[in-house]
């Protein structure tokens, strides 16, 4: 059934590699792909606007249905193949609603990190404010001491809602992109014990991004946060 799969995916992209993970989780290996470059705008090409007309990676195909929003497309996943795999929706009313709670502001969690990380990126030098981006920083900082809060009692058979769901799928590429850029693990040691305790999982070993986006000082960019 995988090999109905066609996944379009770039390197050092969370949203893609929230679906990896979880073709990864759902035993779903042997699904077709192929790696594009953002560097060389190949996210724009006819081969992806054909399917996403948004230009956006992932792109992802089950047969004739397309479904390239990356969580939509976690969601379907594991509606779709339910007895197979491991589980990512508990069944506890009470961590289901907190699954699909974390899972949401994951969403939010990028765009901050993006938002500083990439501002040179995504903003024209002529447009470019301080005050916006020291606005950025401020509200980053705002949302990982959030994050820490979220961890306190993580530990290694309880993650985001209980056990290893959706949450974590779609959260763990944040924090390992945010540590990737340069991020403190001693001034946020509880989001560097979620890294460390997920980091070597077998579905999120077997997706590790190749390479990061490739901008001058990206390592660095999150150093001072």
């Amino acid at each position: 059934m995988a090999k109905s799969m066609h996944l379009l995916w770039g390197s050092g992209s969370a949203p893609c590699w929230r679906l990896m993970i979880t073709l990864e989780e759902k035993k779903l290996q042997g699904y077709q792909q192929k790696l594009l470059s953002f560097e060389k705008m190949e996210h724009k090409s006819k081969e992806v606007l054909e399917i996403n007309p948004r230009g956006q990676l992932p792109t992802f195909k089950h047969g004739e249905n397309i479904i390239n929003e990356s969580v939509g497309a976690c969601l379907y996943l594991e509606n779709q193949f339910k007895s197979q795999g491991n589980k990512l929706i508990p069944d506890s009313p009470a961590e289901q609603a907190l699954m699909y709670q974390r899972m949401m502001e994951g969403l939010s969690f990028l765009e901050k990190m993006e938002s500083f990380a990439f501002y040179d990126f995504f903003i024209p030098e002529g447009e470019r404010l301080d005050s916006a981006l020291k606005r950025n920083k401020d509200n980053l900082v705002t949302e990982l001491k959030l994050w820490e809060s979220y961890l306190e009692n993580v530990a290694a058979d309880r993650y985001l809602a209980g056990g290893f769901s959706l949450a974590d799928v779609v959260v763990f590429p944040n924090v390992a992109f945010a540590f990737a850029y340069g991020l403190s693990p001693e001034r946020y040691p509880k989001l560097a014990k979620y890294y460390n305790l997920l980091k070597d999982r077998p579905s999120i070993k077997a997706t590790w991004p190749p390479k990061w986006f490739q901008f001058e000082q990206r390592s660095e960019s999150l150093k001072e946060i």
